[in-house]
């Protein structure tokens, strides 16, 4: 599925705006065909954009359950004969679609996009209704996965529930991402794909593309930017050479631009496509991480896609502040986690040079009771499916972007025990063969000595806490364990090491001489030693602080208003920790 563009011969209508919204508080949407007639009792909610945050409404911020959805558009009559679909960056978590009463489509997985054709559902010159059913339940096979909890006690009332949820994110859901209607040609251009390599300077472009039709004939050219055509070839698959190539770097994010057409039986253009593209190979050497061939330190974060009041909804505007702060700050790198980003964002790393470590929404395949096995029942063959499912969506809408550099496969999973190994196996072996150009990991937070699934990974990724989780407030610490530690881990595997997550808690204006935990100064000290450690290690080869910025969480005793570990706040203000990284950054090759 190709990100819908306008071009020559295709065009977009957004459908992002305010929609009228239903809580279904008691499961009675579907049987009752709420589908079938515009909805009743509605409110206004704002698309792209969390629901959870929008209203005054504590049950609402809190709700269990299915939401509804509902616009109207109108389709001009100047599509008349075209393919109309209509498509969904994300919702969250699983999503079912009706065109004016009749079911299009539905889709399980909250972060990424899905497309439907209703070209013989829509009136075209006519007024249409879309309505969306929204669920944010998630179980044993969901990614993430959840339990949902009902209680029959005493001390909670009928029928009350809660969401279980392993993982340290809230869990926001809505349409999460642009909506748009699409008008393709009748016959179009399906997919794209692009691996780059070079050779003596020059870069090799494989190009696969695929049309509705097989018999279409495909004419592909590329260009640089501002510039005429460097060559032009004819076929579905081939193999183009660019002397001297100019390479994709942080450094320099050049970008190519492939224009793919297709062409009828009188060689007239039946579809057009852009496709910008960076050449640039990745690979792992020794103890090396290599970007072209040569070795590259990723500096940078852990991230989440977050904000006040819209909570995960995509927004123009922080998309272009978040890497107005990442270049000040001196980052390279960041990881998606702990589930995919907007496509938009990936487009826009492209052209900032930022490179991403893609992760699956596999976060919280694990438990805090030690004589639960989650790998023996509970995470199971459905899970495994609907898992390797997702992994296939991921690369394929990935595959083209120059920033992508690494798949992470999961963060944080029960790694030690025996039935993980053949689980991640499994999925190391898919994400091989669909993308054998790409570094494969998995975020560990278990030891050196008890992972059954490093053994398998190109790249170490390993997440730390000395002094926070543990002994907290002991500074003094850090270097001796976490060196121990991370020698440990190389000395095992003899695999370069990303830190993926290390970080502390920091309320802003919080401040202490000697650091305490939570101050702003405690956050300062505990990452000067981590460096420490970092830079005597020659395998470490990144270092992504937790987190970039504060965000919201699941209430707890533990997290006041969120969590706060972030370098800025949500507001994406800088504590006094941004100062003290730009400063390293921005020195450190």
């Amino acid at each position: 599925m190709l990100f819908p563009q306008e071009s020559e011969t295709r065009e977009t209508k957004e459908l992002s705006g305010i929609w009228q919204f239903r809580v279904d508080w008691k499961g009675e949407g579907y049987t009752k065909g709420w589908f079938q007639h515009p909805l009743e009792r509605t409110i206004p909610m704002p698309v792209p954009s969390s629901y959870n945050d929008i209203t005054q409404d504590p049950e609402i911020r809190d709700f269990i359950g299915d939401v509804w959805y509902e616009r109207f558009f109108f389709v001009p009559r100047s599509w008349e004969g075209k393919s109309i679909h209509i498509y969904f960056g994300s919702v969250t978590h699983r999503a079912t679609v009706y065109i004016n009463g009749e079911k299009v489509t539905q889709h399980t997985g909250g972060f990424l996009p899905f497309q439907a054709d209703i070209t013989n559902v829509v009136k075209v010159g006519k007024e249409n209704r879309v309505t969306v059913v929204v669920n944010n339940i998630l179980d044993n096979h969901t990614l993430p996965p959840g339990r949902l909890l009902e209680y029959n006690d005493d001390a909670h009332p009928p029928g009350f529930r809660v969401q279980e949820i392993g993982f340290d994110f809230f869990n926001y859901a809505g349409i999460h991402r642009p909506v748009k209607l699409l008008a393709l040609p009748r016959e179009y251009i399906t997919d794209i794909k692009v691996t780059t390599n070079i050779d003596n300077g020059s870069g090799i472009v494989d190009y696969l593309i695929k049309p509705t039709t097989d018999t279409l004939k495909v004419e592909i050219s590329v260009s640089e930017p501002y510039s005429t055509t460097i060559t032009k070839r004819h076929g579905s698959k081939g193999t183009i050479n660019i002397p001297n190539a100019n390479l994709w770097s942080p450094a320099d994010p050049f970008l190519y631009n492939l224009t793919v057409k297709i062409l009828d039986k009188h060689d007239r253009c039946i579809d057009t496509y852009h496709l910008p593209f960076g050449i640039r190979t990745i690979r792992v050497e020794n103890n090396h991480l290599l970007l072209n061939n040569e070795p590259i330190y990723l500096k940078g974060f852990g991230m989440h896609e977050d904000m006040d009041i819209k909570g995960k909804g995509f927004d123009n505007a922080i998309l272009v502040k978040n890497f107005n702060l990442l270049k000040w700050i001196g980052a390279n790198s960041i990881r998606t986690s702990h589930y995919p980003y907007s496509e938009e964002f990936m487009f826009y790393a492209d052209r900032e040079g930022i490179l991403i470590i893609d992760e699956l929404p596999a976060s919280g395949m694990n438990t805090e009771n030690k004589d639960e096995k989650i790998f023996e029942g509970i995470i199971d063959e459905k899970t495994l499916q609907n898992h390797l499912k997702t992994l296939e969506e991921l690369i394929d809408r990935d595959k083209n972007h120059p920033s992508v550099i690494m798949w992470s496969i999961a963060n944080e999973a029960a790694t030690y025990e025996k039935n993980a190994e053949a689980y991640f196996l499994t999925l190391f072996k898919r994400a091989r063969e669909l993308d054998p150009t790409r570094p494969v990991t998995v975020v560990e937070n278990s030891s050196y000595s008890a992972t059954t699934v490093s053994k398998y990974v190109d790249v170490l990724s390993v997440n730390r806490y000395y002094s926070w989780y543990e002994d907290p407030g002991h500074l003094e610490l850090i270097e001796y364990q976490l060196e121990r530690d991370l020698r440990n881990w190389h000395n095992r595997f003899k695999k370069p090491i990303i830190v993926t997550e290390y970080g502390t808690d920091a309320i802003p204006g919080l401040h202490s001489d000697p650091p305490v935990m939570f101050s702003e100064e405690y956050q300062v000290a505990f990452l000067e030693r981590y460096h420490k450690v970092f830079d005597k290690l020659n395998f470490i080869v990144g270092e992504h602080v937790w987190n970039f910025a504060d965000f919201m969480t699941k209430q707890s005793i533990t997290r006041v208003n969120g969590n706060r570990k972030g370098i800025f706040t949500r507001q994406r203000q800088p504590k006094s920790a941004a100062f003290y990284l730009k400063k390293r950054w921005e020195n450190k090759k």
